[in-house]
């Protein structure tokens, strides 16, 4: 994180940004107007669909089609993206007066993506023509089934490439590796409107029938909102607010969202939840008829079922997660969490794996069994990319798909436990064991005279925003914790905090004071969203806490590269030096690490570490201070475990006085500093 310039912050706040906005812009590097007009423009140019590999021969297939008032099937995916695309090519091709069939595949009866069941019912159904959206990238032998059976395909989709293309009418992917188009980060709807706008010959005309469903799709799939994705988002997001779908009318009255303070965010936490249920929970014409209905009445009744099967989902989710949870080992994380289960609901793993992903800190492979098969959902954790991963394991996988964050495949269940090494070798491979894996990105730090609500309200001045123009995080240093409270039922916690004559309230959802380690008292850093607190009537402004952590002066390094070439035999005598604590270290960390009436310490290892610092007030690196405790461990003065994301620290009953010097740890740092 890095302090904005003065000069730069000055000159955006000369042309009219406020100034929270113009230190956010500063510190992501946007130091002038014209950067900053450029980086935050909904008015960007569409580029032309054409530039898009085989766009003209999936247009003139369409308009023969059209012509000759052939049956198409407009093939889709189940989740939000690929629902949204589904229903906007269907509904554009019926107002050209074509013959459509909308068909998206059950996720549990038919999995995902283009298979022979859906195109042997297709072709007995007289369909002559195939457009996938969202879906379609890796589906080789299916082409040559539809080329079987004289049915013509076009694919488009934005997944990636793998090596050979499906052979169609026309592939139009912008992950092609031999397309032009300029932006690759569009969604499956998003290439959907691109070869409707195609066949109509004005973006605009068809921007101004669909955004609201290209909006829904981008913000659901998480595609970068910047370019044109920002074009969509913005104009998708002033249609929500006078919307004339009598399905999403009644889903936004049902969920109680109003339209009218309608952002990214909460079509991301809100409505796509809900849509992405009728999938998941194997009712996926609830929502494709949501998008086409045009009768109010059946609007609402669809807008409630797809609530209902959200908390269904809910439901399914949380025993998922307990089941997966105690299949975990107890005395430690591994690097990868592969798990397999018979009565798994395919439609929900996904989700209890991105949860358990951000929970134990590594990515995760959930694996529905069925027979002698398995369907796999996985999620990625600090930069570990799934798509190149299963690429290099593809010999133990009968097939898979996705993109780096997550992805899908199906397994022989005698191959998973070959999968599970192999995955976690190649995670043990990308991973520094002790080194945090994901950092918070902090926009940059603050002062309390910063935080007005004129101040925070300008900040809409950045939206819409998501990935690739985040919500700003910003950053306090040195609070006093004044007071905590929990609420929701015991699930949040309250905290007012001070700094000089300032008092801030906050809120730290999913958290307690216990969870988060702080106590009355503590001085802590934050770094939170800042938003407006309304009570009563009063406009207040309030920090929401993204995370929080013990504030010290002294020098605290994370880093512990060189703790992990001990662990793995690799020092030198320079690394040895850097490790090798002195005995006023040592003591010092012994002395927190004792001082506890408890005799079990449970803390990540950081934050244990800027404690540390804090009560000394002497410097410490994280690499020193796991040094110091492998100490301990080898004389018995503790036990030491790391689960989670969490190190376990026992302090052991008898406390006679061990030789340091025996540690087979010091032993190795002694043997290589002398080297």
């Amino acid at each position: 994180m890095q302090q904005p310039e003065p000069a730069g912050v000055n000159a955006l706040v000369g042309a009219g940004y406020a100034p929270l906005v113009a230190m956010v812009l500063c510190a992501r590097g946007i130091k002038t107007p014209q950067q900053a007009d450029s980086y935050l423009s909904c008015k960007t140019p569409l580029p032309d669909p054409f530039l898009m590999t085989d766009m003209v021969p999936a247009v003139q297939r369409l308009r023969l089609a059209l012509e000759r008032r052939e049956k198409i099937a407009v093939f889709g995916d189940y989740d939000v993206d690929g629902i949204t695309a589904t229903c906007l090519l269907t509904d554009f091709l019926r107002r050209q007066e074509g013959l459509v069939i909308p068909y998206i595949p059950g996720r549990l009866e038919e999995g995902y993506g283009l298979n022979e069941i859906a195109i042997r019912q297709l072709h007995t159904a007289g369909v002559k023509l195939i457009v996938t959206v969202d879906c379609g990238i890796t589906a080789l032998e299916e082409a040559r089934l539809c080329k079987k059976l004289g049915i013509d395909l076009i694919i488009t989709d934005h997944h990636e490439c793998k090596e050979y293309l499906p052979n169609a009418v026309a592939v139009v992917d912008p992950h092609r590796p031999d397309g032009g188009y300029p932006h690759t980060g569009l969604s499956g709807v998003g290439v959907a409107f691109k070869l409707a706008a195609a066949l109509c010959g004005s973006q605009e005309l068809v921007l101004n029938d669909y955004a609201d469903m290209v909006c829904l799709g981008t913000v659901a799939d998480v595609m970068p909102l910047q370019g044109e994705n920002r074009v969509f988002v913005d104009r998708g997001l002033r249609a929500l607010r006078n919307t004339t779908r009598p399905g999403l009318a009644a889903l936004m009255s049902q969920c109680s969202c109003d339209p009218q303070t309608l952002t990214a965010s909460s079509v991301g936490y809100i409505l796509a939840p809900r849509i992405n249920a009728a999938g998941r929970m194997g009712q996926i014409d609830t929502a494709v008829e949501l998008f086409l209905t045009h009768d109010t009445e059946r609007a609402k009744l669809l807008a409630a079922t797809l609530c209902d099967l959200n908390r269904q989902r809910q439901a399914v989710e949380a025993d998922i997660y307990q089941q997966a949870v105690q299949m975990l080992p107890r005395d430690h994380t591994p690097e990868a969490i592969v798990l397999a289960e018979e009565s798994w609901h395919q439609g929900v793993v996904g989700i209890v794996a991105s949860r358990i992903a951000e929970e134990y800190c590594c990515p995760t492979f959930l694996i529905c069994l069925d027979g002698d098969h398995g369907k796999a959902s996985s999620r990625s954790y600090g930069g570990f990319n799934l798509f190149s991963s299963l690429t290099r394991l593809q010999k133990l996988l009968e097939s898979y798909g996705g993109h780096e964050l997550a992805a899908g495949f199906t397994i022989h269940r005698q191959m998973i436990p070959q999968f599970r090494q192999q995955i976690t070798l190649l995670a043990r491979e990308h991973y520094s064991t002790d080194t945090p894996r994901t950092q918070l990105e902090c926009d940059c730090v603050v002062t309390p005279e910063l935080l007005t609500v004129a101040n925070i309200q300008a900040l809409a001045q950045l939206e819409p925003c998501g990935n690739g123009c985040p919500r700003p995080v910003l950053m306090m240093e040195r609070l006093t914790v004044e007071r905590t409270s929990q609420v929701g039922g015991g699930k949040h916690m309250r905290l007012q905090l001070r700094c000089g004559r300032h008092a801030l309230g906050a809120i730290c959802f999913s958290t307690t004071p216990q969870s988060a380690s702080i106590a009355e008292g503590d001085t802590v850093d934050v770094a939170f969203y800042p938003q407006i607190n309304e009570y009563r009537g009063m406009r207040t402004p309030q920090l929401n806490i993204v995370d929080i952590r013990p504030s010290c002066r002294a020098e605290c390094g994370w880093e512990a590269r060189d703790h992990q070439a001990l662990r793995e035999d690799r020092l030198d005598r320079e690394l040895a030096d850097r490790l090798l604590p002195d005995r006023a270290l040592l003591a010092t960390v012994w002395r927190y690490v004792a001082r506890f009436s408890t005799p079990v310490l449970k803390e990540e290892p950081l934050c244990l570490c800027r404690k540390i610092v804090r009560w000394s007030d002497r410097p410490l690196s994280l690499g020193q201070l796991l040094t110091c405790l492998d100490i301990f461990a080898d004389v018995e003065l503790i036990r030491l475990q790391k689960v989670n994301k969490h190190i376990i620290i026992e302090v052991l009953q008898d406390q006679q006085k061990r030789d340091l010097n025996t540690s087979t740890t010091m032993q190795r740092l002694l043997a290589a500093k002398e080297s």
